[in-house]
């Protein structure tokens, strides 16, 4: 009877440390909603930036993946509360507004941050990843000159804004990218190492073979088992490099 108790007691605790939280927090006078889920308060963590849908069921997936890691994770909102879009124009409109307001950009990128401070996250042990739209975050936190280990992008945008550069990089950068993506090109790729290597910037940048843009989105028809997978692989063993 003892022993039943006990395993009982254990299975409320595992379901308690994994059980994530959608959390609010504001920046420039408008509320986000994010999404929280902590392992413990020693734990690394992993910042998650969403794609051009918003954050949805993939981005908690993924927190769920990094908790059973060990890392606690914070899948940010970039959009604001309840703007979940679903059509294209939408979509397109909503990450046009951050492409052209990049210092908005990095603010609520900042404020996430800030948040899962605020939440007891261990912020001098994170990383910052983002997928798609989310990697073109991530790499503009990077040049923000944020103090996190690494940034870290998933089929993002590459490019660098004019008058941008890596000078001010704290962290490492990793790169995962498909050679088929006709978004964005392996011109685009090749000049990040360039930018990156000038600047003095630690990085590795991977590349996957027949992988189009949004190669790992589970469902959807971009999404590619063997490169994301591939990518998942030397995305977990690289954090434990890092941390």
């Amino acid at each position: 009877m003892r022993k039943c108790a006990l395993i009982m007691i254990m299975i409320l605790m595992t379901v308690y440390v994994y059980a994530g939280e959608s959390v609010d927090y504001s920046a420039d006078g408008k509320i986000y909603e994010g999404y929280y889920s902590s392992v413990s308060e020693k734990a690394p963590l992993v910042l998650i930036i969403h794609d051009w849908d918003g954050l949805t069921d993939y981005e908690i997936k993924r927190v769920e993946m990094l908790n059973k890691l060990g890392y606690s994770a914070f899948a940010a909102d970039m959009f604001g509360k309840g703007v979940r879009p679903v059509e294209l124009e939408d979509k397109k409109r909503l990450t046009g507004e951050l492409y052209a307001n990049r210092a908005k950009m990095r603010m609520i990128a900042q404020a996430a941050f800030d948040k899962a401070k605020a939440l007891g996250a261990n912020t001098d042990s994170a990383v910052m990843i983002g997928y798609c739209f989310g990697g073109t975050v991530t790499l503009e936190y990077a040049r923000s000159g944020a103090p996190l280990k690494s940034f870290i992008s998933f089929h993002g945008g590459l490019d660098t804004p004019q008058g941008q550069n890596y000078s001010g990089t704290a962290g490492e950068v990793v790169i995962f990218h498909g050679t088929a993506d006709t978004a964005v090109s392996m011109n685009d790729f090749a000049k990040l190492a360039v930018e990156l290597e000038s600047a003095g910037v630690k990085h590795e940048m991977h590349t996957y073979s027949g992988a189009p843009h949004a190669f790992t989105v589970f469902g959807s028809p971009s999404y590619r088992k063997d490169a994301d997978e591939k990518s998942w692989a030397r995305f977990t063993e690289y954090l434990k490099e890092v941390f």
